[in-house]
């Protein structure tokens, strides 16, 4: 959909990535470090000052002690961190559960280990899990649940009632837990970010991945890291050592004394719950229905009001004709099914969700 957005020179409301700039800051700390000569290798595992107050940050926002020396991993991105998590613990046979809409890596991650997907479908408008459902399809042979709170596609995010449910059914078992917690500091109304890092009897059997590049403003640096106890921590750091061997060197530096910072990352739901208020409000002008966000920055639309198209081609539509790309719900269920939902990315400059719902009061 980038691509075409490209071709067609239409407002590009599809990928989920920023239209505005890193934290100034950042970028001069970055150019700080680049200067002073830090360009060769980083430790394997990462940098021990940013292992440190990546440790520091979890602790003061979950109450949740992690050893930086064994227990934290710098990662190249969510996704490396995702793909890391699985090869380290997924052998041929395996099942994994994922719910679905779910973001793309997972799916193909585990069956090229060998692994067995076993999807579990999840409908509109709230997307909420029923667990009495997700019982009947562990098996034998489970070896771990994909949490992924906020969610992308949907913006929906795990309650209390979710985090008891899934204490209770992996108690007892060898079901690990990864949970792609990228969206962490993107949770609205007043809510809390649940994280298995919480939870002891979640901590003890989870990976937990994270990403600067949502943090930052920064997808294209690349940058994440994993959290998980010192057993599972060692597993994955011998797929990781061989994976990509280390990161990006200055930008751990500047990432290092840049997260200090507390204020900023406790303010980031603020900024982006104002991006999703003021995107909302807008869309009441258009034909769209909009779904509930409670998290992410990703905004979820119901066009059954507006065609008898599937999901694919009306977002191909929307590009060509309209001109805002949008993303098809359909593409984040693996049997493709289509519920008629598209995701709107709403981390955009003011004036880019503007003009981009100019163009969809006409639709």
């Amino acid at each position: 959909m980038s691509r075409l957005a490209a071709e067609h020179n239409a407002i590009n409301l599809s990928q989920g990535f920023p239209d505005f700039d890193s934290p100034p800051e950042l970028i001069a700390l970055v150019d700080k470090y680049l200067r002073a000569g830090n360009n060769q290798y980083a430790p394997m595992a990462g940098l021990p000052a940013l292992r440190e107050v990546i440790a520091e940050k979890v602790d003061y926002l979950y109450g949740s002690n992690y050893d930086p020396e064994t227990e934290i991993t710098v990662t190249a991105g969510g996704t490396q961190a995702i793909f890391t998590a699985l090869a380290a613990v997924i052998q041929p046979g395996d099942e994994v559960i994922v719910f679905e809409p779910a973001y793309d890596s997972y799916a193909p991650s585990i069956r090229l280990l060998g692994g067995l997907v076993k999807p579990f479908e999840l409908a509109p408008p709230d997307y909420k899990i029923d667990w009495t459902m997700v019982r009947k399809l562990i098996s034998a042979r489970t070896r771990m649940i994909i949490i992924n709170s906020p969610q992308n596609p949907t913006g929906a995010i795990l309650d209390e009632d979710d985090i008891q449910q899934l204490i209770t059914i992996t108690r007892g078992t060898d079901i690990l837990i990864l949970s792609d917690e990228v969206y962490e500091h993107l949770v609205y109304d007043g809510k809390a970010h649940l994280s298995m890092a919480r939870y002891e009897e979640l901590k003890e059997r989870s990976f937990i991945t994270v990403s600067f590049g949502k943090l930052f403003h920064t997808t294209g640096w690349k940058i994440g890291y994993c959290l998980a106890p010192t057993p599972l921590m060692s597993e994955f750091r011998k797929v990781h050592q061989f994976l990509v061997f280390s990161v990006n060197t200055p930008m751990q530096y500047a990432i290092a004394e840049f997260l200090k910072q507390k204020d900023y990352y406790t303010g980031l739901s603020a900024f982006f719950q104002e991006k999703r208020d003021f995107f909302r409000r807008l869309m009441k002008e258009t034909r769209f229905e909009l779904l509930p966000c409670a998290g992410s920055y990703f905004q979820c639309a119901d066009i059954k009001n507006l065609t008898d198209e599937r999901d694919t081609e009306f977002v191909k539509r929307l590009t060509t004709d309209f001109g805002v790309a949008a993303i098809p719900s359909s593409a984040f269920y693996g049997r493709g099914t289509d519920f008629r939902i598209i995701r709107f990315c709403f981390a955009k400059k003011q004036e880019t969700l503007e003009q981009a719902v100019s163009l969809l009061t006409k639709v």
